[in-house]
Order: structure tokens, then C-alpha cells, then sequence
């Protein structure tokens, strides 16, 4: 069972405050979705997590296993199993996406690393994913798509075998069949391993096939309110007007304090 608490978190950009007393706790086997409008640190939150040095934390905590990474390296975070599915993943040219994923799982795995269980699950993946198989001998996401990126993106995860998962804005880009096979994979590396999940994005179509236990809606940094599947359904209907006045909120086991709206 791991854990990934986030305690209090304040974040800032250039001395600008992105995210606010920001409260969140997930567990091994629970999926959490965050939306809410543009701007409002969806994204800062997952780079913090997995530590972008761009994002200076000004108080709060972030601790996995009830130890604090905050001090942690973003590989070193990555060593701990915390993986991030980025929203804009990369073109790196010159490193083939299975001579990255070879070297990756031989430094995690040391001398248990087998190349042959390697080639076989790379290979059934990528057909699990309907990517091209010569994409595998490619730059990482060298003239890829937007969709082939994020499907590259859930090959990953599915290879490096990560324990927290933060997809953040899986879905962009992605056509309707696309969307299909990568929710459906992420379900899929869901069942077979629990995970924790948290899941940002923007639309309620993702969590079609990604079904959170808990939604989150996220305004000026904070968490405003929680609740089930059934808040999915309601921001769908009636947009995030209104939940523009922050309020004292409890669903399951969260309790969503009231938050400064200065900044």
C-alpha cells in the first residue's frame, strides 16, 4: 500500500502564487480526477509532484509513503514509482523509445532486468496501444503525433510499472478512437497493478473510460469542492460557475477548508 500526501502546498512562479494550502491524499487502488478551468495550477500541480525546478514550494509538503520527496531529484522521485504522463511530452532525438526504456528498467531492476520478458511485453504493448511497431525504434516521440505522444506516454507507464500515476491531460490531442485505447489501457494497467491515480484534465470524456472515485474541482490552487463520479455530471451540465464561492466541504473522507481568493 503507498501513499502520496500532499500537505498544505504553496507554490509560486516568479513570485506569483499558483498554488494555494493545496490538500490532497491518495492511496494505492483509489483514482482521484482534478478538472477546473484554465489557469487555475492543474498543471503546476503534477510538475511539482514530480519535481520541475522551475516551481519554487513556499510552504506545505508533499510526502510519498509518509516521507517528504520534496528534497528529491526528479529521477529520484521516478526511482520511488511516481510517474507522470505529461501533458506536452518531448522530442528527443538520438534515444530510441526501447533503448530508453531498456536502460531505464535495467537501472530499476539491476540484475533481475531480463531482456527477453523486455521485448516480449515492449512488443505487446505496443500492440495493446495499436502504435506502429517501428515507433519503438524511434527518437522518443521523433515526428510523432499528438496522439501517438500520449499513447507513448501510457507505453511508458505500462513498462516502468509505477505505483502513482499522475496523467496529466492524457486526453489532449487525442481522436475519439485514440481516447478509447488509451483509457482503456489505463484502466487496464489499473487492474493488473493499483495503483494510485490521479487524473487532470479538462473534459468529462476521459473519465468515460477512467472512472474516479473521487472528483476534484480545482480553483485558484485549491481544491473547492470533492465529491463522486456524480460531480462529473454536474460541472458537464452546468459549467464551473457554480462553484466559483469557495465553502467548507466534506465528501468521503476529505474535508475541503475554505480558500483565499487573492491571488
Amino acid at each position: 500500500m503507498h501513499s502520496l500526501k500532499i500537505i498544505n502546498l504553496t507554490v509560486e512562479v516568479e513570485k506569483k502564487k499558483i498554488l494555494v494550502d493545496f490538500n490532497l491524499e491518495i492511496k494505492s487502488g483509489e483514482i482521484h480526477a482534478i478538472m477546473g478551468p484554465n489557469g487555475t495550477g492543474k498543471s503546476t500541480l503534477a510538475k511539482v509532484i514530480m519535481g520541475d525546478p522551475y516551481y519554487k514550494v513556499i510552504k506545505g509538503d508533499i510526502l510519498f509513503d509518509e516521507e517528504s520527496i520534496l528534497t528529491l531529484s526528479v529521477d529520484e522521485r521516478a526511482r520511488l514509482g511516481i510517474f507522470l504522463g505529461m501533458q506536452m511530452p518531448l522530442e528527443i532525438e538520438g534515444v530510441t523509445n526501447a533503448d530508453f526504456l531498456r536502460t531505464a528498467l535495467n537501472i530499476k531492476k539491476g540484475s533481475d532486468f531480463s531482456l527477453i520478458p523486455f521485448i516480449k511485453k515492449l512488443d505487446q504493448t505496443v500492440e495493446h496501444l495499436k502504435m506502429d511497431k517501428k515507433m519503438i525504434h524511434r527518437g522518443i516521440n521523433q515526428g510523432f503525433s499528438g496522439g501517438e505522444r500520449k499513447k507513448n506516454e501510457i507505453l511508458q507507464m505500462y513498462m516502468l510499472e509505477p505505483s502513482m500515476i499522475v496523467l496529466d491531460e492524457i486526453d489532449s490531442g487525442l481522436d475519439v478512437d485514440s481516447l478509447k485505447v488509451v483509457g482503456e489501457n489505463v484502466m487496464n494497467y489499473y487492474k493488473e497493478n493499483n495503483p494510485g491515480l490521479l487524473v487532470i484534465t479538462h473534459y468529462q470524456r476521459l473519465l468515460d473510460y477512467i472512472k474516479p472515485d473521487y472528483v476534484h474541482i480545482m480553483m485558484n490552487g485549491s481544491i473547492i469542492k470533492s465529491g463522486d463520479v456524480n460531480l462529473v455530471k454536474e460541472i458537464e451540465e452546468q459549467g464551473y460557475e457554480k462553484f466559483t464561492t469557495p465553502k467548507d466541504i466534506i465528501s468521503g473522507t476529505y474535508t475541503v477548508k475554505e480558500t483565499s481568493q487573492n491571488e
